[in-house]
């Protein structure tokens, strides 16, 4: 498979404008008073609530000591749909509840099937909402305030299950003055596999907090796949349209 189908798929494995008012969230007071269940209700208000989202993404993408960086067309119909268009259309993807489908016009090529890649490149299971969670900077498992507990770490929060299980341990970090998360790491000790989705910024959009970079760190045995993500011109509730359709005589890729 290409570099450029490698992005587009890793982008949604970790894996989400023209809006000028958008700015740089600056760290407030911090608050490290608050219960566990307080803590992940004031997380919970913080979500991102919109319609539609629009923007330019910045991908960086790093493997093997080789470094990529495009820009492209980044849309969000909240629950329903995840959208990427390069310039001229060369290489799209669409991300639904349903399947994970993308061509790309370089090597007429396109792929059309299930979340299984997306979570064996990431070590951990995948769906269409943990993948929107990751990009909107809300924690890619829900977090029941009778199934987790809080402690108080240097400068955050860290929230994780009162019973970690032997091959499987979560960690979010929540920031103290904003209490949305900086960091969240799931690992597979035993696989050797870890995944770390950093949250360095995030940026006021029409009252919205949405995350500004993001930097993603997938880590399986010797192997590393580091994916920096960052948002521009974001704008929200715009009518948008979901193009796509994967044209005749490309060949499927085999994962």
């Amino acid at each position: 498979m290409r570099i450029y189908s490698k992005i587009i798929l890793g982008v949604f494995a970790i894996l989400l404008f023209n809006c000028k008012s958008a700015k740089t969230i600056p760290n407030g007071e911090t608050n490290f008073n608050l219960s566990t269940r307080q803590l992940i209700k004031e997380n919970a208000k913080k979500a991102a609530d919109f319609k539609t989202l629009q923007s330019r993404l910045k991908i960086t993408y790093s493997q093997k000591g080789k470094s990529q960086t495009h820009t492209v067309s980044f849309r969000a119909k909240k629950d329903e749909a995840l959208w990427i268009s390069a310039t001229f259309s060369v290489i799209r993807a669409l991300v639904t509840p349903e399947k994970v489908s993308f061509y790309n016009k370089l090597d007429k090529t396109y792929f059309d099937g299930d979340y299984k890649y997306l979570s064996d490149l990431l070590g951990t299971e995948l769906d269409f909402e943990k993948v929107q969670n990751l990009l909107l900077g809300e924690t890619i498992y829900k977090m029941n305030t009778g199934d987790y507990k809080a402690s108080v770490d240097d400068e955050s929060y860290i929230v994780q299950p009162k019973n970690q299980r032997d091959l499987f341990e979560i960690f979010f970090l929540l920031n103290p003055s904003n209490f949305k998360v900086k960091s969240q790491q799931i690992s597979q000790p035993k696989e050797y596999r870890h995944l770390q989705i950093d949250y360095l910024s995030y940026q006021d959009v029409e009252k919205q907090i949405i995350p500004e970079l993001i930097k993603v760190i997938a880590v399986e045995a010797s192997e590393e796949m580091i994916v920096e993500l960052e948002m521009k011109n974001v704008s929200l509730n715009e009518e948008l349209r979901f193009p796509f359709k994967i044209p005749s005589g490309f060949k499927e890729i085999e994962l």
